[in-house]
């Protein structure tokens, strides 16, 4: 009865796409009828040619996540008309004016981090250099005033682009004030509004861009009681970058964001940390190969009269230890989906380590997250329901849904509130309903069936066979209660968390300056190296935790050993309160939301993915030492 319901859902399947299809047309196509195409980076220009510059965004230095559109605070949105006497220029006038605040046609990466480019009315043409130029006259009522002393006084900066060439600078800055009282008497509060644009060329291509501010050319809007009259003004300096090809043009923004001593420190960490882990893991290897050699000595020699006089020891339980966990579907789901997060982060390392995903491009790594996690999916439902036939589950199918969401659902949950509060915050971080439409067909057009379809693949092709090395007994034996303080669970769960999260501390520092901060991570063949150490000493470690657990008779070692391995996504999580209130200048509701939201999802992840494979090792583990010896 199943296979003709098979085959409708089949023929809907096209009709559901045309649905999605046509509710992502109706919802973007007025919007994105009033946004423009974006300049394609690589342009070759000749002299004289407009150069566009992109505004972006505004919002506190501190909280880089609670971000607004550039135009939510009071700058032009026109190039004035006329020139002033004062004004200098070297260049023809453009023909064609250009309105500001019109927006851009966006990646998916780019509307994740939160972009929202415009235009700008800035008129700059190819190597022409602007002395001095007015961009637009206007006077601040208070409403305004108050709009920018309130982003000054938060430290907001902006950024805008040339090309995908990102520009940052402060709007504005105070003088005098209290750190703890605030403005006070003989305070100033004053605002940048002249830009100094630096861009450098090499043969016809844009290869840098920076903006300055001018200290000297602000202005006073203390009080935002009187009507000020301000000048927004641009000057523009074209520098000849002989020494910096096109395709090199990133390079100066990855070795500007790590000085020369915290480069050098940080390899060092890194040199220390695999010493480290090294040596652990060679000690605890000589320990524990030197033990089983003589466990494996001793049960050969003993006989079922003298085995059963023995007090312990792991043999006792070879009756029990294949005896499979409680919940099974969910079990075989985490593994599965676990298994899964694994793949997806070698490969999105790899792609990122060749070059196939730009490290620079706005959003393209988390982009790619999505789409790598979409595309193995197949993994996931695979390995879950593979594992849970092979414990004689019967219903697969809800091993598989469950593969399906088990890492989806809380991140959708984890999403719809901080979206929810971005919203409220007007800020860009809000993820627009486009981009929404576009990560929901993603999984339900390529993730989900993909799950399915390793299910299906799993139940008609992979072996159902557990093929476990002893027979499990019908009783289940009894596990000693009287167990000493560091061989509690507890106990167990610290060590396994913190040893291999000791390995990666100052790793993790410079990888959280890169998400919650304004720093560029570029060391992906370093990231990679050390998320492969990762995962070896976090198996080891639980190996050597499992041994210690059967030695004492206690065959419940699934869910443990799974749990143990991903104990170090616990420890990141931990590590993110202290970073947020220690090492970080981030406050408010908004950021705060971002910030312990989409880490809880973070670590959720590690958790996973350790805990598959430290679960992968002990499985192994546990079938060789009960494979070596004779058991009825």
């Amino acid at each position: 009865m199943a296979r003709p319901s098979h085959r409708r859902l089949g023929g809907l399947a096209p009709l559901l796409l045309l649905a999605a299809a046509a509710a992502v047309t109706l919802f973007s196509s007025p919007a994105d009828a009033k946004k423009i195409k974006r300049v394609k980076a690589g342009t070759t220009y000749k002299t004289h040619d407009p150069v566009h510059v992109v505004v972006n965004k505004v919002g506190p230095f501190n909280n880089p996540t609670e971000t607004y559109r550039y135009y939510s605070l009071p700058f032009c949105h026109t190039h004035h008309d006329l020139e002033d006497d004062e004004d200098i220029a070297d260049h023809p006038m453009p023909g064609q004016k250009r309105e500001g605040a019109v927006r851009h046609r966006q990646r998916l990466g780019e509307s994740i981090v939160g972009d929202r480019r415009e235009t700008s009315p800035y008129e700059i043409t190819f190597k022409d250099n602007i002395e001095w130029r007015t961009l637009c006259k206007v006077t601040l009522d208070k409403e305004q005033m108050e709009k920018f002393k309130t982003a000054i006084h938060n430290s907001y900066f902006f950024e805008m682009f040339v090309e995908d060439l990102p520009m940052w600078g402060y709007i504005g800055d105070f003088e005098n004030e209290d750190m703890m009282l605030g403005e006070v008497e003989g305070s100033k509060t004053y605002l940048y509004p002249h830009l100094h644009f630096r861009i450098g060329f090499n043969e016809g291509n844009v290869v840098s861009a920076s903006v300055t501010t001018d200290a000297d050319r602000r202005a006073d809007i203390t009080d935002t009681d009187v009507p000020t009259e301000v000048q927004f003004s641009y000057s523009t300096e074209w520098v000849w970058e002989k020494d910096l090809p096109w395709k090199a043009r990133m390079t100066r923004y990855s070795d500007s964001r790590f000085l020369p001593s915290s480069f050098e420190i940080h390899w060092l960490s890194i040199i220390n940390s695999f010493v480290l882990v090294l040596l652990l893991t060679a000690f605890l290897t000589i320990i524990l190969m030197r033990v089983l050699k003589n466990d494996f000595s001793r049960y050969m020699e003993l006989d079922e009269e003298t085995m059963e006089e023995e007090e312990s020891g792991w043999k006792l339980i070879h009756g029990d230890v294949f005896r499979f966990p409680q919940y099974p579907a969910v079990f075989c789901a985490a593994v599965g989906t676990g298994t899964q997060l694994c793949f997806a982060t070698l490969f999105l390392l790899c792609l990122a380590l060749t070059g196939l995903i730009s490290t620079t491009k706005r959003g393209s790594i988390l982009a790619g997250v999505v789409v790598i996690y979409c595309l193995t999916a197949a993994i996931g439902g695979f390995v879950s329901t593979r594992l849970y036939l092979q414990m004689n589950g019967k219903m697969w199918v809800r091993c598989a849904l469950l593969a399906a969401f088990l890492f989806p659902l809380p991140v959708v949950g984890i999403f719809s509130w901080v979206n929810t509060v971005a919203i409220l915050h007007g800020s860009t971080s809000a993820l627009p309903f486009t981009a929404v439409l576009t990560c929901l067909a993603l999984y339900a057009f390529i993730a989900f069936p993909l799950t399915v379809a390793g299910a299906i693949a799993a139940k008609n092709y992979a072996s159902h066979d557990f093929g476990a090395p002893t027979r499990t007994t019908k009783v289940a034996r009894e596990i000693p209660t009287e167990v000493a303080w560091y061989r509690t669970h507890p106990f167990q769960m610290l060590i396994a968390g913190f040893l291999p999260f000791s390995a990666i501390y100052i790793e993790l520092h410079y990888i959280f300056a890169s998400m919650w901060g304004h720093q560029i991570y570029t060391l992906f063949g370093i990231l990679l190296f050390a998320f492969v150490l990762l995962v070896i000493v976090c198996s080891f470690i639980t190996v050597s935790l499992l041994y210690f657990q059967l030695a004492r008779e206690d065959h419940r070692w699934w869910w443990i050993s799974f749990v143990n391995g991903g104990m170090t996504g616990i420890f990141i999580y931990a590590y993110s309160f202290f970073y947020y209130f220690h090492r970080s200048g981030m406050t408010g509701w908004l950021q705060g939301s971002f910030y312990f939201g989409y880490m809880a999802a973070v670590s959720f992840g590690f958790f996973l993915m350790l805990g598959s494979a430290a679960f992968h090792f002990c499985l192994a583990f546990v079938r060789y030492i009960y494979g070596r010896i004779k058991c009825d």
